[in-house]
């Protein structure tokens, strides 16, 4: 027997029955795939336009979200259920690297396509001795390529999964790639999903996008930029306005809000539940809220209540910061139901 049908046989928590009772098939998501470098600045003072500055390379991989989601929910799953990620890479090393390790994982590849003369999606990711930083992300790469008619491409995995899937728009592709795989989740009848960067979040309200959305997850600061407040409220206030905010164009919608050390808010569309963050020792928290979402996408998948799914993302989220790198390879579905044994 192979390691990952021992994985897969670990049992996750019993059912609860505050969803509507649904067999999930499968999944199919829209967004970036890419890789990226981590390389820590000399210094806490902010980098000057024309200055040049010190540092090195740190032994961290980066992975873009598409990818982070659709690995963790693919290997948390049953080994029934379908993981479809639609998007491009580059014709270089990094892209066939990059399918090679979603075909190790199982991931349904059909929808991936190699875009001649593109690089893929790459970042630079600079932290700063304090723990701060940012990114430098390519926007010509071959995820910009990704669009409506590329998309439309997969209708027939939407239709087939029609009732039984959920439909996952994540960032790091163009907008319009997003809004037809939501039109199309909509239209066959998915669970949709999606997330938006604090650049994006009120233009996609603007555009009527979380009209088409049952689950939004978000961070502290893509809640502060829909609330459009000051960043030194309360974060459970940040929480709530937020809320207020996309409740006012979709009443129905389920929201979820990372807020690093200070826990994961969930709004039911009844009541807010709160848990705190794993108390764990964190190597890196890049990808943390990618794995909180694919964590409660597999409780929504497995039949799970909202507040046991919202657990099953805190303990994946927590298990994630764990790595160096954006993917823990070594999360499986044994040691998700060790942890959340541990905690109960």
């Amino acid at each position: 027997m192979s390691t990952s049908q021992k994985n897969h046989q670990a049992s996750l928590p019993i059912r609860s029955a505050d969803l509507p009772a649904r067999k999930f098939r499968g999944m199919i998501g829209v967004g970036g795939i890419g890789a990226g470098v981590f390389f820590a600045v000399r210094g806490n003072t902010t980098i000057g336009r024309e200055e040049s500055r010190g540092g090195r390379f740190l032994d961290r991989r980066d992975c873009c979200k598409l990818h982070i989601i659709s690995h963790y929910v693919k290997v948390l799953s049953d080994p029934e259920f379908e993981v479809i990620p639609i998007g491009k890479v580059g014709d270089d090393d990094t892209g066939r690297k990059l399918l090679q390790e979603m075909a190790e994982v199982g991931l349904d590849l059909r929808y991936i396509e190699v875009s001649p003369g593109d690089s893929t999606l790459f970042s630079f990711c600079f932290i700063y001795p304090d723990g701060s930083g940012g990114n430098l992300t390519t926007d010509d790469s071959a995820c910009s390529k990704v669009n409506s008619s590329f998309v439309r491409r997969a209708e027939s995995e939407f239709q087939r999964l029609s009732g039984h899937g959920i439909a996952l728009a994540a960032p790091e592709v163009p907008m319009e790639a997003r809004q037809t795989l939501l039109d199309f989740g909509t239209q066959y009848g998915l669970f949709r999903a999606a997330s938006f960067t604090s650049e994006e979040i009120r233009l996609a309200l603007e555009l009527g996008m979380l009209n088409y959305v049952d689950l939004l997850a978000i961070n502290r600061d893509e809640a502060l930029r829909l609330a459009d407040i000051h960043n030194n409220t309360e974060t459970t206030r940040i929480v709530q306005l937020a809320v207020e905010r996309v409740k006012s164009v979709n009443p129905r919608i389920l929201v979820t809000v990372t807020a690093g050390a200070e826990g994961s808010w969930l709004w039911t569309g009844e009541s807010y539940l709160h848990l705190p963050a794993m108390k764990v020792q964190p190597v890196s928290t890049a990808g943390a809220g990618d794995a909180h979402l694919a964590g409660m996408l597999v409780g929504i998948a497995e039949g799970m209540g909202l507040a046991e799914a919202h657990r099953l993302g805190v303990v994946v989220a927590g298990l994630s910061v764990t790595s160096p790198h954006t993917i823990n390879k070594n999360i499986n579905r044994e040691l998700v139901s060790r942890t959340l044994g541990q905690l109960a």
